[in-house]
């Protein structure tokens, strides 16, 4: 079902996209058709393929920073009152704050390469994953964890077989909310004082060149990626968590 949506969803999206080129009658939006070939030879031929892995490379690499870091503390905080007290002032001052204006100052302290990027969207993702999590965690009923706790459980134990397992589906669920944003900050972050990536693709080899179907097919590249990052959390939510899913 969900793989007919998906066919049925580009198909509208392509037929929209070819009736807005008719009606604009404009080189600025050149139809589909001509995009999918450029898209293509550009994959192939051109170096769309090197700055996709790039773009991968430093989103994979945040999704799987900001998870090993946010997860134990979010499942910690969750799991201890007094420490979610003690540090809830911290969390609150900086999980409103658009972390994305910080990104001249990663730039700055860490260079144009991949650790600034990478750094910029793990400290994102962190705090969205984190209150997720703590939440989570915070929620599991007490008679629960009382019961377990009355079999001799330790905190460590209660840790691995309660709280854990019982946070995996928030767990996956920020993951699969945090996918598009950390395709976005990418975009920014790739648009700035860089050499490679989608970002950089799009904007300063095509957009900056007025060389519009390179630019689209940059688009395409950059949605399959986000596509294909939310259906990778999809299909680990459906392997860790399929309790979810039964009728």
């Amino acid at each position: 079902m969900r793989w007919r949506d998906l066919l049925l969803g580009v198909l509208i999206v392509l037929l929209l996209w070819q009736i807005t080129a008719w009606l604009v009658d404009n080189p600025i939006l050149p139809p589909p058709l001509p995009v999918l070939v450029t898209f293509w030879d550009e994959l192939i031929h051109g170096d769309l393929a090197l700055h996709f892995a790039v773009s991968v490379w430093r989103v994979m690499a945040s999704l799987v920073l900001a998870l090993l870091l946010a997860v134990p503390a979010g499942l910690a905080l969750g799991q201890s009152p007094r420490l979610n007290a003690l540090f809830a002032p911290l969390i609150y001052i900086g999980y409103p704050v658009p972390k994305v204006v910080l990104l001249p100052i990663f730039l700055l302290l860490l260079g144009i390469g991949d650790l600034s990027k990478i750094a910029l969207i793990t400290t994102i993702l962190f705090f969205q994953i984190l209150v997720v999590v703590r939440d989570e965690a915070s929620a599991i009923r007490p008679e629960l964890v009382a019961s377990v706790r009355s079999l001799g459980a330790g905190r460590m134990a209660l840790f691995r077989y309660v709280y854990a397992p019982a946070s995996v589906p928030a767990i996956l669920t920020a993951l699969r909310l945090s996918v598009g944003t950390a395709v976005a900050v990418l975009f920014l972050a790739e648009s700035i004082a860089t050499t490679s990536g989608l970002g950089y693709y799009i904007m300063i080899e095509s957009w900056s060149r007025v060389a519009y179907k390179q630019m689209y097919a940059g688009v395409i590249a950059m949605s399959i990626m986000g596509l294909a990052l939310y259906y990778l959390a999809d299909w680990l939510e459906r392997k860790l968590a399929p309790w979810l899913f039964l009728k």
